[in-house]
């Protein structure tokens, strides 16, 4: 995008980085994420962002920025790793931790400088580190501090630097948004002047320049991003966009149904049936990786079979890929690990024969779900909550089965029942059920029961990098054990998983 000013990302490798630019977005200014030694050549680069990361600074191998980063006297924000690196660069010392410290901690103010400024002595922010500053450098003032961690926080106003240890983008620490926009605006001398409609009009743009008379193949599944991306690319290429939606057998209940009747509309619609096929390449397979990466080549050999009957101009394979995907899947800008393949990210073989087109690769799901309303997408759409590319197969545990994708359907529609009759649907990132083939003993009609268990997975989050389990009315919970195992044959029993991410994922698989 051209724009006059923006923050740039150096991405040393954390799973939190998105989160920085997304905070910034959300502040009406345009972030953007670069490899951690990019020359900052862009003139419209007014600010600098240095992410956190898994490495040491003082390891020979850990990655360093361009040294314009130091020379063109940029705004600076260090963020964990970046805060460390800030002091092994400019003088001061970084060590080993005793003991690494991860997760909730209390910072105690020191100094308000200017990122702490009105807020109170005291408040709870997110820790993730193993190594800690013993010495500042030169010009810098001491800022913050917790227990374990004495340089919590540093800066240096007449420079503009600025550093915290924690994780100021992650909603576990209170305040984050203050501390990020005190930089921006007052220690950075930003302004607010980035929209959503801006980058929306110039993916429009970039999709036709890209494209050019091409035709394009979009994978539709009828969740919130495809669906979107199918609205958005009706809107920009109608005669050139070629939906379609694959039945995998993995699906909600009623989906294909529901998909047919919402976008009879487009002018090209294929509905292919792949259930067999999905089912037949799944058979025995029980590792998670290994049913992500048959589900991506059995999809590519779907669009390949299908673009065979299409016309030959049809070059580009559309997919509503989401940072989330992309930077789980460690394909990301900087070293960042993989925490799981997407099937729609690092799980395409090498040979796929399009072109991918992936508009939506840059920005968060509710990010999506505002294109949706600008797009004047049903509320069916814009509210509906995410569901893993790989269908119910990574939500059954072990082999994937029709009978037990049939169980975690009807389970699947009695959770979204009674989810919306509550009135909790619209407040919850996800809930939905996961099938654990454990047989537990259980009494039902004065006999003997040995059947499997079913987790009930209920999540709040902003964005989905990371997510708190929900505190769901108990009086619910018992609504849904109830329907669950009196009506679902084979299900005895009912847990409700109280995991947060981190350190667990919202997916089980």
């Amino acid at each position: 995008m051209k724009v006059s000013e923006k923050v740039a990302i150096l991405d040393f490798g954390s799973q939190y980085t998105k989160l920085i630019a997304r905070r910034f977005r959300e502040m009406h200014v345009y972030s953007e994420i670069l490899p951690p030694d990019s020359p900052l050549e862009d003139p419209a680069i007014r600010a600098v962002v240095l992410s956190g990361g898994p490495r040491s600074v003082y390891e020979p191998e850990a990655p360093r920025p361009h040294p314009s980063v130091w020379n063109r006297n940029l705004p600076l924000l260090g963020v964990c790793y970046g805060l460390q690196l800030m002091a092994h660069e400019l003088g001061g010392r970084v060590v080993p931790s005793g003991s690494r410290e991860y997760g909730p901690a209390e910072l105690e103010v020191l100094e308000p400088g200017v990122l702490f400024r009105d807020l109170p002595p005291r408040f709870r922010v997110w820790m993730s580190h193993g190594d800690r500053v013993e010495a500042l450098p030169p010009g810098f003032r001491h800022t913050a501090r917790t227990e374990a961690t004495p340089f919590a926080a540093f800066e240096d106003p007449v420079r503009r630097r600025f550093a915290v240890q924690f994780h100021p983008e992650v909603s576990h620490t209170q305040h984050g948004r203050e501390i990020l926009k005190r930089f921006a605006f007052e220690g950075a001398g930003l302004s607010p002047s980035w929209e959503l409609a801006d980058f929306l009009k110039s993916q429009g743009e970039e999709v036709r320049r890209q494209v050019g008379d091409a035709g394009v193949l979009l994978a539709l599944s009828g969740g919130v991003d495809s669906s979107t991306l199918a609205a958005f690319l009706h809107r920009v290429i109608p005669e050139q966009l070629y939906a379609v939606f694959v039945d995998t057998g993995l699906l909600k209940k009623g989906e294909r149904e529901r998909v047919e009747r919402m976008f009879a509309h487009l002018r090209h619609l294929v509905v292919v049936d792949a259930r067999e096929r999905f089912f037949q390449r799944l058979s025995g397979v029980v590792d998670p990786e290994e049913k992500r990466r048959i589900i991506g080549h059995t999809f590519v050999d779907v669009f390949r079979e299908v673009a065979r009957e299409l016309p030959s101009h049809v070059r580009f394979l559309a997919q509503g890929t989401l940072y989330p995907d992309v930077i789980e899947s460690g394909h990301s800008t900087g070293p960042a690990a993989t925490i799981k393949t997407h099937h729609n990210v690092g799980g395409l073989p090498e040979e796929l024969g399009f072109e991918l087109l992936e508009p939506f690769r840059e920005l968060f799901k509710d990010e999506v779900r505002e294109i949706a309303r600008m797009l004047d997408l049903p509320g069916e759409v814009i509210h509906r909550h995410p569901f893993p590319g790989p269908g119910f197969a990574v939500r059954i545990l072990g082999e994937v089965t029709p009978d037990r994708v049939a169980l975690l359907q009807e389970a699947d529609a009695i959770i979204e029942e009674e989810t919306r009759k509550a009135g909790f649907y619209e407040h919850l990132w996800q809930i939905f059920p996961v099938l654990v083939p454990l047989s537990t003993v259980g009494v039902m009609g004065d006999a003997r029961t040995y059947a499997w268990v079913l987790a009930v997975r209920a999540v709040v989050s902003e964005d989905g990098m990371t997510a708190d389990w929900a505190r769901l009315p108990h009086a619910f919970l018992d609504r849904l054990a109830t329907r669950l195992v009196g009506e679902i044959r084979g299900i005895n029993r009912v847990v409700y998983d109280i995991t947060s991410k981190p350190p667990g994922t919202i997916e089980w698989e």
